[in-house]
């Protein structure tokens, strides 16, 4: 188990909240079967629907921060602004080695580590590529800092 899996163990238990960091740390959310391109063109029609932006989270389930991620992104505040505000597709990126023709379209610098993030517009432009391994390790971000990005590309207005 990495230490950023721990770390978010360990806060959750301080805060009172085992059974809910064990379960979202169980949780299965990188697909290795899903059709990514599928999900990618779903998610940007439902944006345009909906008037949101999409992010794409580059992982894979094996990845301790990756989940620690999710787990912050589902939590209060965190949890209402990606639901008003984006559509979210989780990439399995297998042990580097899946979806890798994704990983190129989009340039995206898997080779940095995981998680990564990538925002795009409701067209498909992209806004933002995680390239300085924000979100690599988790000990060392709080859920204020997914809050902050959240809210950084959020649409205004």
């Amino acid at each position: 188990m990495s230490l950023g899996v721990v770390a978010l163990l360990a806060a959750a238990v301080l805060s009172g909240q085992p059974a809910e960091a064990q379960a979202q740390v169980n949780r299965h959310i990188y697909s290795e079967t899903a059709d990514a391109h599928a999900d990618i063109a779903n998610a940007l029609n439902k944006a345009s629907r909906e008037r949101k932006r999409v992010i794409v989270d580059f992982g894979g389930n094996w990845c301790g921060d990756c989940l620690v991620l999710d787990y912050y992104m589902h939590q209060q505040p965190n949890l209402d602004l990606l639901e008003k505000n984006f559509v979210l597709v989780h990439v399995d990126i297998g042990q580097y080695d899946h979806n890798l023709d994704i990983v190129d379209k989009y340039q995206i610098p898997i080779h940095n580590g995981v998680p990564l993030l990538m925002v795009l517009t409701a067209r498909g432009a992209v806004l933002f590529v995680q390239r300085n391994k924000e979100f690599e390790k988790m000990q060392m971000v709080t859920p204020g800092v997914v809050e902050n990005f959240l809210n950084q590309w959020k649409l205004k207005g």
